[in-house]
């Protein structure tokens, strides 16, 4: 008599998950569970969810491991690689530590090479891209310490803080690459909008003393030098927390449509609306607005760079370019410059917030300060301004304060207020800016100085080393400016060339061979 026994399978490269699975659903059935809160099953399932997903990508790899190629492997040396070896490599993944076996191909005295790795685009280093990726976002919006932890809780990776730091670091390196592949490329209409805007402003980062520039270093030692140690109970003088930051430089280009106002009306719009009032005009939305800000490149870089980028919003060079400055000469300086370089025309204008605050400090002088005899004077002052006429308001307040008698010291502000207007009456003329229906105020600019760097970069006690901090401020820009998606699809592509494709001839990593099919069902057997 016969017996039919069945041939054990072949173990299916999706049983642990397949496992894990049926585990859960049983465990969602268990006495236990259903004495469970409703929170509490949550977590329970996020867990066994982590795992399951870790034991799914694991099967996935195994399937398509060992990754023989499907032709020679030729280095980008012309040195073909005949010696096989499979080697075996663990990746920190959003779901855990998986392994990966993989056919390295060698030759003596040569690196070896692993065709599975580019086909999956594995980094040099042990955590995924995906991982790098969430590690970057995450701390591009706040601390390291608190990045990493709410990644711990809702992945499974463990990334330690210096490791994190690097992968920051390792995320931004293509932000000027992205930046020039975009203006370099062709096809892609203008925004729309008549009004390109260039604006620039500057805010302190505090870095470690070696990475001060030079001149803010050899300021920061000598006070050093000079300062008495402290004792617990002491604190720094004013002025003594100074030559420990290192200046970025901000920026944003945008295009706009322009938006015609009367003096009048702009007024309102800086003060509280009343009731009833007639509401004030609303701004058109800037138009592919970017904005971004470095520590590393110095500041007519940064403003090289944004005349580029205004170059891509209008090619043509036939529409309106309006920069936008707060009077620091230097600033102004490079934006001539850089204009004249181009073969541009530019509408330079003074940010009209800044002058407002010099001639509130001048109506304080002639007013007691909160009262309404100083917001008539400040407010009809700033009126005349905004109708063209800063050189006589400048004059005119200069006669007032000598009329009224007033010393030398109280009537500083005064005079200071005048020596601004006269100083950059070139950049005042308001009626015309309104009448062409320009933007006069930095709000775009003042935002991201605050969303770019202080909000992240001020946090209480942080002393930044320069690397980390550009890398930061790249990250934090690519989001500001609605471009992260698109430039990771660019860093990835990027990463692919530089670990696998430029280590092949042609630049070119053999295909793999496909895995193989699934296992059959069982089969029956015939055994005496």
């Amino acid at each position: 008599m016969r017996a039919v026994v069945p041939t054990p399978p072949a173990p299916a490269p999706y049983a642990a998950a397949e496992a894990a699975f049926a585990e859960a659903k049983a465990y969602l059935s268990s006495r236990e569970a259903q004495q469970m809160s409703e929170s509490n099953l949550e977590r329970e399932l996020q867990r066994r969810g982590q795992e399951l997903m870790r034991k799914l990508l694991q099967g996935h790899l195994e399937q398509r491991s060992p990754g023989e190629a499907a032709g020679p492997v030729t280095g980008a040396d012309g040195v073909e690689r005949s010696q096989r070896r499979v080697h075996e490599r663990r990746i920190e993944t959003t779901f855990g530590t998986v392994a990966v076996e993989r056919v390295g191909y060698a030759r003596p005295g040569h690196d070896s090479l692993h065709p599975l790795d580019a086909a999956l685009n594995l980094p040099a280093e042990r955590y995924s891209l995906e991982v790098r990726r969430r590690v970057a976002e995450a701390a591009a919006s706040r601390s390291f310490d608190e990045a990493l932890f709410d990644l711990s809780r809702s992945t499974g990776a463990e990334v330690p803080k210096r490791q994190a730091e690097q992968l920051v670091a390792r995320a931004a390196e293509d932000f000027d690459a992205f930046y020039e592949a975009r203006r370099a490329a062709t096809g892609e209409p203008p925004p729309e909008g008549s009004v390109v805007v260039l604006t620039f402003d500057g805010k302190g980062v505090v870095l470690h003393r070696e990475d001060l520039r030079e001149a803010t270093r050899r300021a920061a030692e000598k006070r050093r030098q000079q300062r008495e140690p402290l004792s617990l109970f002491q604190r720094l003088k004013p002025g003594e927390k100074k030559n420990a930051k290192r200046m970025a430089t901000v920026a944003a280009v945008y295009t706009t449509a322009p938006l015609v106002r009367s003096p009048e009306e702009f007024l309102r719009s800086l003060m509280p609306r009343q009731p009833g009032a007639k509401p004030p005009l609303v701004r058109p939305r800037p138009v592919a607005k970017r904005v971004w800000a470095s520590l590393q490149r110095e500041p007519w870089e940064v403003v090289a760079e944004a005349t580029l980028e205004a170059e891509r919003h209008d090619p043509e060079h036939v529409k309106r370019w309006v920069v936008l400055v707060d009077g620091a000469e230097t600033q102004l300086d490079l934006v001539e410059a850089s204009a004249a370089a181009y073969g541009v025309d530019v509408t330079v204008i003074l940010d009209i917030i800044h002058v407002v605050e010099y001639v509130w400090k001048a109506a304080h002088v002639f007013h007691r300060e909160g009262s309404p005899d100083a917001a008539h004077w400040a407010w009809t002052r700033v009126q005349s301004i905004l109708e063209g006429k800063a050189s006589r308001v400048a004059a005119a307040m200069r006669r007032a304060a000598t009329v009224a008698g007033l010393s030398k010291d109280t009537r500083k502000p005064v005079d200071t207020c005048a020596d601004y207007l006269q100083k950059y009456a070139p950049y005042l003329h308001y009626d015309l800016y309104l009448a062409a229906g320009y933007p006069i105020a930095t709000g775009v600019i003042e935002g991201a100085c605050r969303y770019l760097v202080r909000d992240r970069m001020d946090l209480t006690g942080a002393r930044w080393r320069l690397v980390g901090a550009e890398a930061v401020l790249k990250l934090r820009a690519l989001r500001a400016s609605g471009d992260f998606d698109p430039y990771w699809e660019f860093h990835e592509a990027r990463e692919y060339e530089r670990n696998h494709a430029q280590r092949y001839a042609a630049r070119t990593a053999p295909p793999v061979s496909e895995p193989p099919p699934p296992p059959s069902p069982p089969r029956l057997r015939r055994v005496k």
